[in-house]
């Protein structure tokens, strides 16, 4: 199986630019986990946002929703693969790095996202 096979297509995305009330706003409308940070030019790199990213920055950092941009927290650059890579490799690049997103990207441009949770689903449609 193909990361094509399983990956999300419909991916939010978010400015690095916008404060970390508008990334958890976006969050929260579109029942999320995660956004893909955009990047600021063709050669940059996407970043990606997490809740635990928030968590520790506003509650163990005390840092402020409304002062501190989505830039501030956001792992930058987040980890990439291509369409045609064998899931088994993304799930090993998973276990390996300690994360549960991968974004799917095609000549530095954005057209996916895996997650764990995306590769567990297809396991337990084969269990039944």
């Amino acid at each position: 199986m193909l990361v094509k096979d399983v990956m999300v297509k419909d991916v939010a995305t978010i400015s690095p630019f916008a404060t970390l009330r508008e990334a958890m706003s976006l969050m929260k409308r579109r029942n999320l986990k995660s956004l893909v940070v955009e990047k600021n030019g063709p050669s940059d790199a996407y970043g990606l946002i997490t809740y635990t990213n928030i968590v520790k920055t506003v509650i163990a950092e005390s840092g402020d929703i409304d002062l501190l941009n989505v830039y501030d927290v956001c792992a930058k650059p987040a980890l990439t693969v291509g369409e045609s890579l064998a899931v088994r490799h993304v799930a090993s690049l998973m276990t390996q790095n300690r994360i549960k997103r991968i974004l799917v990207v095609n000549d530095n441009d954005l057209i996916g996202l895996v997650t764990m949770d995306d590769i567990v689903d297809i396991l337990l449609q084969e269990v039944e």
